[in-house]
C-alpha cells in the first residue's frame, strides 16, 4: 500500500472515497503538500485555487457519506494546461500579452471534468502560445522534468506532465496539437493519450492556431486513469460539429491485431536507447498474441512535414490580426513567425489544406489493411531545460523538430495515438513508446496499452523527487 495519496492513482483514490476510508480533503491536502514540495524544483504551476478546492473538497466528502457522488470523478484532484480557459483562474497561454487575462467559460473539458466532480487544483505552464516542444517562456520562467530538473519535461503540456509524474495530482488535462501530450509524457514516464479529432468536443476555446489538428486529451500515470478521464469528457456537443463524426465513428478492433512497427520516418535519427527501448517493447505485442511486423510507415508524410511550419505562422498572424492587443508583448520569435505567416500567399493555406485532405484519406486506406502503427513516441531523450530543442540526435544535426518527427502527421491526420512506458534509458530517464490507431478506434487502443501495461514492469516507475 502506498503511504501518502498523493501517490495515489485516481483509481485508486475513488476507490477508497468509495470505501470510506480516504476523504477527498485528505487527498487534496496531501497532493497540496507535495505540490509544495516540489513546486520551487519544477515551476509546474502557473496558478493555484486553494480554498475553492478546499471548499469542493469538503462537499465532495459528504457527497460520498451520503453515498451520492457527483460524478465519476468525484474528488480527485485535477490540473488544467494553461491553454485551456478557465473562469476562475487566469489563462495567459505562456504569453506577456495575456497577463491576466479571463475567460468568461470554461472551455466544455474543464467544465465537463468538473460536472463529473473533479477539483480544480490549477493551471499548468506551457511555452508561449504553446508552440514549442519544451516549456518554457517569459512570464511563468522554466518547467523542469521531475526525473532530473535539468533536463525538460518536453512541451507544450511540460507543466501539465511535471505535475502529474512528480505526485502533485494524479491526473491533468493537455493538448496535443503536434504531439504535445505524447512527447512530454514520454518524457516524464507517464500515459498520455491523444484522442481523435472531435473525441472530445471543444467550445470556449482560445482561437485556434493549429487548425483543427489539436486536441483536449487526458494525462495520468496509467492507462486505467487516462481512460477514467477521457470517458467523463468525451461526447459530442452542437458547438463542434466533428465531435458528431467522432462519435458515429467509434468502432472496436478484431482480435488479433495487425500491428507494425516503424522504427523511423525516412530514415531520420533516432536515440539509440530509444531505439532499442522502443523496438523491444513493440514486439512484446507479440505475447498479446497480435501480429507484430516492422517495416517503413505506410504513408507519405512529406507534403504534409514539408509544410508544417507555416500551420503556426498562419494561425499566428490569424490571431495577432484578429487580437491586435495580444501582438502587444508578445516574444520577438512569435511576431517574426506571424510576419513570415502574413507574408504567405493564400495559396499557401490552400495547398496546406490539400495536405491534410491527401493525408486523410490515404490514412483511412493504410488502414483497411492494419490495425495499429506503433512508432517511438520521440526521437530524443530530455535535453536541458532551457533549450528549445535539441540541436543533433545519434551524432546527426536535426532542426527545431527533429525530436518530433513521429507525432505531428498523426495529429494532421486525425487519428487517436497514445504515449506508454517503455523501458528507460541507461541513466534511468523515461522512454515512450507511441500506438496509433484509426479514425475512431480510441477504444480500442486504450484495450491494447491497458493490456500491454499488465506486461511492463516498467510501466508504474515513481520519481522519488523532493523525497
Amino acid at each position: 500500500m502506498n503511504d501518502e495519496p498523493w501517490q495515489l492513482s485516481a483509481t485508486e483514490m475513488l476507490a477508497r472515497f468509495r470505501a470510506g476510508t480516504l476523504a477527498p480533503r485528505e487527498a487534496l491536502e496531501s497532493c497540496l503538500a507535495r505540490i509544495a514540495q516540489v513546486e520551487p524544483l519544477l515551476n509546474a504551476f502557473v496558478a493555484e485555487r486553494h480554498a475553492a478546492a478546499r471548499a469542493e473538497a469538503d462537499a465532495s466528502g459528504a457527497r460520498w457519506r451520503a453515498g451520492t457522488p457527483l460524478g465519476p470523478l468525484d474528488g480527485v484532484p485535477l490540473a488544467v494546461k494553461d491553454n485551456l480557459p478557465t473562469a476562475d483562474l487566469p489563462t495567459t497561454w505562456g504569453s506577456v500579452a495575456l497577463e491576466g487575462w479571463r475567460s468568461e467559460a470554461d472551455e466544455l473539458a474543464v467544465a465537463r471534468a468538473r460536472a463529473a466532480g473533479a477539483i480544480l487544483v490549477g493551471k499548468t505552464n506551457v511555452p508561449e502560445f504553446t508552440l514549442e516542444g519544451y516549456t518554457h517562456n517569459r512570464l511563468h520562467g522554466t518547467t523542469r522534468n521531475p526525473w532530473d530538473p535539468r533536463l525538460t519535461p518536453g512541451g507544450s503540456s511540460g507543466g501539465s506532465v511535471a505535475a502529474v509524474a512528480a505526485g502533485g495530482v494524479p491526473l491533468a488535462l493537455g493538448t496535443d496539437g503536434g504531439g504535445s501530450i505524447r512527447r512530454p509524457a514520454s518524457h516524464t514516464g507517464l500515459v498520455g493519450f491523444k484522442p481523435s479529432i472531435g473525441a472530445i468536443a471543444r467550445e470556449h476555446t482560445l482561437p485556434p492556431l493549429l487548425l483543427d489538428f489539436e486536441v483536449v486529451g487526458p494525462i495520468a500515470r496509467s492507462v486505467a486513469d487516462a481512460r477514467l478521464l477521457f470517458e467523463a469528457l468525451r461526447g459530442p456537443s452542437p458547438g463542434d460539429r466533428r465531435s458528431y463524426a467522432a462519435e458515429a465513428a467509434r468502432r472496436p478492433l478484431p482480435a488479433p491485431l495487425r500491428v507494425r512497427y516503424v522504427a523511423s520516418l525516412d530514415g531520420a535519427p533516432v536515440d539509440p536507447q530509444i531505439a532499442a527501448a522502443c523496438r523491444a517493447a513493440a514486439l512484446r505485442l507479440r505475447e498479446l498474441g497480435h501480429t507484430v511486423e516492422e517495416g517503413e510507415l505506410p504513408l507519405d508524410v512529406a507534403p504534409l512535414l514539408a509544410r508544417w511550419p507555416q500551420v503556426g505562422q498562419i494561425g499566428l498572424a490569424t490571431l495577432f490580426a484578429r487580437r491586435p492587443a495580444w501582438r502587444v508583448g508578445a516574444g520577438p520569435a512569435y511576431l517574426a513567425m506571424a510576419e513570415q505567416g502574413a507574408a504567405l500567399p493564400a495559396t499557401a493555406l490552400w495547398d496546406l489544406l490539400d495536405a491534410v485532405e491527401r493525408l486523410r484519406a490515404e490514412a483511412a486506406r493504410v488502414f483497411a489493411s492494419l490495425d495499429v502503427i506503433v512508432t517511438p513516441a520521440a526521437a530524443a531523450l530530455p535535453w536541458p531545460a532551457e533549450q528549445a530543442f535539441p540541436p543533433r540526435i545519434d551524432g546527426r544535426d536535426v532542426g527545431p523538430r527533429g525530436h518530433a518527427v513521429f507525432t505531428g502527421w498523426v495529429n494532421a491526420a486525425g487519428l487517436p495515438a497514445l504515449a506508454l512506458p517503455a523501458e528507460p534509458s541507461a541513466e534511468g530517464l523515461p522512454i515512450g513508446l507511441q500506438l496509433i490507431g484509426d479514425y475512431g478506434t480510441d477504444d480500442a487502443l486504450l484495450d491494447l496499452g491497458d493490456a500491454y501495461e499488465a506486461l511492463a514492469p516498467w510501466a508504474h516507475r515513481r520519481t522519488t523527487i523532493g523525497t
